[in-house]
């Protein structure tokens, strides 16, 4: 037991300090910067429902238009995952699972995407005009364009 307690305490010495004042948000916390919320990305777009936690998201670059469709969940270690299918006019995608964690420090949330991207502020008290959060919107504020790339991607041609 003594050397455990060592063991921990030498990792806590050298933990970095961004990750030793570090907290892990509830995944109520988390589920509730998500739930009936539009993100908006450059070139697309993803909601995330209520009932049943449904997602669906699309994007249209220059030359190609996609959409996902499947669910979004939260896990106990403040995670956001999305597990939903890729498809295109020429691609077919499986089901995956893309997640985004989050931790709080300072009394800003922070987000990067899983496995090893870089952390970057998500949300912060008082808002920032630079929080990755600004780029949510309360509602399906995107589904007519999400309904519009899917009856493309999916028309006979």
């Amino acid at each position: 037991m003594a050397l455990s307690g060592a063991a921990q305490a030498a990792n806590e010495k050298n933990a970095k300090p961004a990750e030793a004042d570090a907290t892990v948000p509830t995944a109520f916390e988390v589920q509730r910067l998500y739930t009936d919320h539009t993100w908006l990305w450059k070139d697309g777009a993803a909601y995330f429902g209520r009932t049943g936690r449904p997602f669906r998201a699309w994007t249209s670059g220059q030359d190609s238009a996609s959409v996902a469709e499947g669910r979004w969940l939260v896990t106990k270690d403040g995670k956001m995952c999305m597990d939903a299918a890729w498809r295109s006019k020429s691609y077919k995608g499986k089901q995956q699972r893309i997640c985004y964690s989050h931790r709080v420090r300072g009394g800003t949330i922070e987000q990067r995407k899983d496995p090893d991207g870089d952390w970057y502020s998500f949300k912060r008290t008082p808002e920032d005009l630079s929080d990755e959060y600004r780029k949510f919107e309360v509602g399906d504020t995107k589904g007519a364009q999400f309904e519009e790339t899917r009856k493309l991607i999916d028309s006979k041609n």
